[in-house]
């Protein structure tokens, strides 16, 4: 797996999905290392960015198993990362070129909101809270608590969810807002920002998730 393997676009979506599931796994144990780090998935337009360290390891595909502490590795340096809608870890330790502010938070969460404008997909780790918080076309969508017992046991279902969440949802928001009392959790340790209740859990009743 160490070329393009997404031949079309039912593959290319299906290749997005595990590339999602393989970035939320690896956050996970990131997070609970108290380290911090930024995935970018171009499914859309690649952000600008420049290179914060010399690139010495080659272009792999990260849907190779045997790459997984090199990618963990190459995430906690600093700067995001960028990997392509077929896998392809394409930079690493770049910075971001931000066009947005994340109210409240530092640069990597402006970096988050940015890159993720264009129809791409962040995955940010924060080091400090211990969570994974996940953006798509410049929103925050959805928070996962890297310390919740089995949580990774759940990524299956969190991707699937968060694949089905579509417009209607919140843009960028104040920390104030990040209140879990102001967000909607429907899987423990997931916090979902936005949209309503009912909506959210009839979305999850259509995809079978709301069941343990």
């Amino acid at each position: 797996m160490k070329g393009k393997i997404c031949k079309d676009e039912k593959s290319t979506k299906r290749c997005i999905r595990k590339i999602e599931e393989k970035l939320i796994k690896i956050g996970i144990d990131i997070a609970r290392e108290k380290e911090g780090a930024l995935f970018v998935l171009t499914t859309g337009r690649t952000p600008d960015y420049k290179y914060l360290v010399k690139q010495s390891v080659k272009p792999f595909n990260i849907l190779s198993n045997k790459d997984d502490k090199l990618l963990e590795s190459l995430a906690t340096i600093d700067g995001a990362v960028i990997i392509s809608n077929d896998g392809m870890l394409t930079a690493y330790g770049v910075m971001i070129k931000t066009t947005r502010t994340f109210k409240g938070f530092g640069t990597r969460h402006a970096a988050a909101i940015s890159a993720s404008q264009g129809k791409n997909i962040c995955i940010l780790i924060s080091e400090e809270q211990q969570k994974i918080k996940l953006f798509r076309n410049g929103r925050y969508i959805m928070q996962i608590d890297a310390l919740e017992k089995g949580i990774e046991n759940k990524v299956e279902r969190i991707t699937t969810l968060f694949e089905s969440l579509g417009a209607g949802f919140i843009g960028t928001i104040g920390a104030a807002v990040l209140a879990p009392a102001l967000g909607i959790a429907l899987i423990p340790g997931v916090i979902i920002f936005g949209g309503g209740y009912y909506a959210i859990k009839k979305i999850m009743q259509r995809a079978k998730l709301h069941k343990k």
